[in-house]
């Protein structure tokens, strides 16, 4: 089933499924310790800038961040090798985070925040960064659409969202600050590369 799937994409996948199943039995334990809590809090502690990726809300929740995962993580890993897809995921993952930190110091939100989101929105833009004209079929659009269409349309979305409040209990701009640390992650790489060609 997962033979086809890189490394990376698979470990990060199965590790996410086997902490959803650990939620079951013990997310009273996980979510104080795991989950991101707002700076200020009792329960906040510095790791769980990395450590709520790994926890979901529901079955739909890291199905979709899974499926997404999937779907795009492997196209990337394949280009870039699992190495530098895997330090890619982490740095939207925490760029996420401290977006989120950020968004949630100004409006005095205490809610945790939890789920895969932050990486997947980043490899998402990474896809359509590499691969803008590759075609996706999104439902229940009946026509495919470029990857830069459909990211830049996402995005939007999500700022449109986040600007007014829509979709209550989804954390928008962790899913932008996701995004964002990927395009600065990409740029840094692309400029490093250059400099190193003006060297030799």
């Amino acid at each position: 089933m997962f033979s086809g799937i890189p490394a990376a994409t698979r470990a990060l996948i199965l590790v996410n499924v086997a902490v959803f199943l650990l939620q079951q039995g013990a997310n009273a334990t996980l979510i104080p310790l795991f989950a991101l809590w707002p700076l200020g809090t009792p329960y906040f502690h510095p790791w769980q800038l990395l450590s709520y990726a790994f926890l979901h809300g529901s079955v739909a929740h890291i199905f979709l961040n899974m499926f997404a995962l999937f779907m795009f993580g492997r196209a990337l890993e394949t280009y870039w090798g699992a190495r530098r897809f895997t330090l890619f995921y982490f740095i939207c993952v925490l760029s996420a985070g401290l977006t989120q930190l950020l968004v949630q110091g100004m409006a005095g939100n205490a809610e945790p925040v939890l789920g895969a989101s932050g990486g997947v929105f980043g490899v998402l833009l990474a896809f359509a960064w590499y691969f803008p004209r590759q075609r996706l079929l999104v439902l229940p659009i009946p026509i495919p659409v470029p990857a830069w269409l459909f990211v830049t349309g996402y995005a939007l979305i999500e700022l449109f969202s986040g600007l007014t409040g829509a979709e209550s209990g989804v954390a928008h701009f962790a899913h932008l600050g996701g995004m964002l640390g990927g395009v600065l992650c990409i740029l840094y790489w692309q400029a490093r590369r250059r400099f190193s060609s003006l060297r030799r």
